[in-house]
C-alpha cells in the first residue's frame, strides 16, 4: 500500500477547491498549506478538521478526532484512508458575468417591450471552507471560476431583471436611459446577491454592472430609436408631427400625375394655414411643388438589378453601381462564376468535398459559396462572407459587432497585451509598441 508522505497543492489560482487524488494517508503524513489556503480533512463523508496555512503532521496528538475513528496499531503509525481538500481563500475580483439571452422588459415611458442585455464582473472570497465544500462542491473532483459562473447564473440573471425593472418603474425612466443609474444598480444588486452566496460560505466582495444594452437588430428597439431621432429632428427644426404629416400628404399629391402644380398650391396654402404656419408655410409648399414637379418631368427607368429609379441616359445605377448599358445576362454570368468553389491553398475547383482532390488540403466550406475559407480568416476570400467569431474563453459563437460574450462576458475586442491598444485585423505586431501578438 502506497502511503502519502507530503500533501500539498500548487495549482492554478483560478481553482477554488481541489481534492488530493490519493486517499491513502499515514499518521506521519506532512500536510503543507500555503498562505491564502485552507485544508479540510474528510473521513467517511464527514469533515473532521480545518487546517490553516502552515505545515501540519497528521498525528493523534494534533488531531484527537483521528484517535476516535481510526484503529491505530503498530505504535500509532498505521496508514488509513481519508480525503484532503484544499480551498483557495484568495480574493478573485475579475469574474465576468453576462446575460446569455435578452431580458424582455416593458418600457414604462413608452409602453413597448424592449429586450435588454447586461454584463459586468464580480469579486468573491471563500470565507467558510467547510460550508463551501459541503453545500456547493459535494463530490466533484474540483471547483473553478467557470463552476461559480454556472452555479450562480440563474441567481444573478433573476436579480438583474428585477433590479432593472424596479428602477425603470420607480424612477419612470426609459430603458434606454438606465445606463445613467449603473452605480446605483451595482450597489443594489450586490446587497441582493450577497446573502444568497453567504449561504454557501462565499463572501461577495464586489459586484459591478458594466453595461446595459439593447440589441440594435430588434424591431421594437429600432422603431423606438427612429421615433426618438425623428422627435429630436422636429424639435431642432421647429415643426410638429401634424405639420410633418401635412408635408407627406402634399408630397404624395404632387407626385400624382392627375394633379397639376398650380391647383395644388392653393390646397397646400390652405393646409398650412390650418395648422398655423401662415405665409411661411405657403412659401415652403410652393418651393416643394416646384422641386417635385421638375423631378417628375425628367424621364426615369428602373435598374435591372436593384429596381431603383435611374435617370434615363445615366450609365451606372447610383444605388448598386450596376452598368445599365450592359445586359443583365452578363452580370448573372459573372455572379455564377464568383460562386465557383475553390481551394484556398492551390486554387483547384472543389465540389462538396472534405479534402481538396489536388493538394489534399482540408476544406473549411463557406456557407454562402462553398469555397474553402483559410484557417484564421475573418471572411471568405471568394464572396466576402463574414466568418462568425468565437469567444476565446468559452467557445460560444458571438454575433458580429458584439463587444462582450453573452455566455461568459469575455471581451471580444482584441487588444495588445503590452499597451492595451485595440487591434484591427490580424497583424503579427502591435502598430503602437511593436509587441508580438499571439
Amino acid at each position: 500500500m502506497a502511503i502519502a508522505e507530503i500533501v500539498k497543492y500548487d495549482g492554478p489560482p483560478d481553482v477554488f477547491a481541489w481534492k488530493y487524488p490519493s486517499e491513502e494517508l499515514g499518521t506521519w503524513t506532512q500536510l503543507i498549506v500555503n498562505e491564502s489556503q485552507e485544508a479540510v480533512l474528510f473521513k467517511g463523508g464527514k469533515a473532521l478538521d480545518v487546517f490553516p496555512s502552515g505545515r501540519h503532521t497528521l498525528e493523534t496528538g494534533n488531531i484527537p478526532v483521528l484517535n476516535k475513528i481510526i484503529n491505530l496499531p503498530f505504535g500509532g503509525h498505521s496508514p488509513f484512508t481519508a480525503e484532503v481538500w484544499y480551498v483557495n481563500k484568495r480574493f478573485k475580483l475579475d469574474i465576468k458575468w453576462g446575460t446569455a439571452s435578452p431580458i424582455q422588459i416593458q418600457d414604462p415611458k413608452y409602453g413597448v417591450f424592449v429586450p435588454v442585455r447586461s454584463n459586468g464582473m464580480f469579486g468573491i472570497q471563500i470565507e467558510e471552507a467547510k460550508k463551501f465544500l459541503v453545500k456547493l462542491v459535494g463530490t466533484a473532483p474540483g471547483f473553478d471560476e467557470r463552476s461559480i459562473i454556472r452555479y450562480f447564473r440563474g441567481l444573478y440573471i433573476a436579480k438583474v431583471k428585477d433590479a432593472i425593472a424596479a428602477y425603470v418603474v420607480r424612477k419612470s425612466i426609459s430603458v434606454l436611459e438606465i445606463n445613467a443609474y449603473i452605480d446605483e444598480l451595482s450597489a443594489h444588486m450586490k446587497s441582493r446577491i450577497e446573502p444568497e452566496m453567504a449561504e454557501y460560505g462565499i463572501r461577495l466582495v464586489s459586484f459591478y454592472v458594466n453595461e446595459i444594452s439593447t440589441p440594435e437588430e430588434d424591431q421594437a428597439v429600432r422603431k423606438l430609436k427612429e421615433a426618438l431621432a425623428k422627435k429630436a429632428e422636429m424639435n431642432i427644426i421647429g415643426y410638429s408631427y401634424q405639420q410633418e404629416r401635412s408635408f407627406d400628404t402634399m408630397r404624395s399629391a404632387v407626385q400624382n400625375d392627375s394633379l397639376g402644380a398650380m391647383p395644388f398650391m392653393g390646397v397646400g396654402m390652405g393646409i398650412g394655414m390650418g395648422v398655423g404656419a401662415g405665409g411661411a408655410m405657403a412659401s415652403s409648399m410652393s418651393n416643394l411643388v416646384k422641386e417635385v414637379s421638375i423631378s417628375n418631368e425628367e424621364p426615369q427607368i428602373k435598374c435591372p438589378r436593384c429596381h431603383a429609379k435611374v435617370l434615363q441616359g445615366q450609365r451606372f445605377c447610383s444605388s448598386c453601381g450596376f452598368d445599365i448599358q450592359k445586359p443583365l445576362e452578363d452580370e448573372n454570368q459573372r455572379n455564377e462564376q464568383k460562386k465557383i468553389a475553390k481551394c484556398s491553398k492551390c486554387g483547384a475547383v472543389i465540389r462538396n468535398t472534405k479534402f481538396c482532390p489536388e493538394c489534399g488540403n482540408k476544406i473549411n466550406p463557406c456557407p454562402e459559396c462553398g469555397s474553402d475559407i483559410p484557417e484564421g480568416a475573418e471572411s471568405c476570400p471568394e464572396c466576402g462572407y463574414k466568418v462568425p467569431k468565437k469567444c476565446p474563453r468559452c467557445g460560444a459563437v458571438v454575433q458580429e459587432g458584439t463587444k462582450f460574450c453573452p455566455e461568459c462576458g469575455e471581451s471580444m475586442v482584441k487588444r495588445c497585451t503590452k499597451c492595451g491598444k485595440p487591434i484591427d485585423g490580424n497583424p503579427k505586431f502591435c502598430p503602437d509598441c511593436g509587441e508580438k501578438l499571439r
